[in-house]
């Protein structure tokens, strides 16, 4: 089981959780981006970067990702694209994203793209503080213990 992450906008608060979970769970974590990244102090954790482009770095984890895996990402045509595959995915929020839910955000992501393309201000998400970064980690935590078996 493989841990997928989306790294290009990835907070580095929530990169440091990631680290600190391969750390201890023993869990295989991979940070793909398309610009150069320093790599953690982790043994189970790899960079891979992809060359510069639209969806390149989300086409590399589709095409690498297996069933049973989680993909962190941000990107919803992303989360679509790895869910179909049998993945799970959380954003760096903490927000789980599956079958059930996935088509929704998709929607809702279009919805406010029209809008901004309109011109109207749709606002971008909130801050990464305190409580965003422990959302994330008990996402996490909770997909951890459902899904990892050391």
């Amino acid at each position: 089981m493989t841990i997928w992450v989306d790294a290009d906008a990835l907070p580095s608060a929530a990169r440091d959780i990631l680290v600190k979970a391969s750390l201890t769970r023993r869990i295989n974590v991979v940070l793909v981006a398309n610009r150069w990244m320093p790599k953690p102090r982790a043994e189970l954790v790899q960079t891979i970067v992809v060359p510069a482009g639209a969806d390149v770095a989300d086409d590399h984890i589709v095409e690498h990702c297996q069933q049973g895996d989680l993909v962190i990402t941000a990107d919803i045509p992303l989360a679509d694209r790895v869910i179909e595959r049998g993945c799970q995915v959380i954003t760096a929020y903490g927000r789980e994203l599956d079958e059930a839910n996935v088509r929704e955000a998709l929607s809702m992501r279009d919805f406010k793209e029209e809008l901004r393309d309109l011109g109207v201000m749709t606002g971008g998400p909130p801050p990464y503080g305190q409580s965003q970064k422990q959302g994330f980690a008990n996402a996490l935590d909770r997909w951890i213990t459902r899904h990892h078996r050391p």
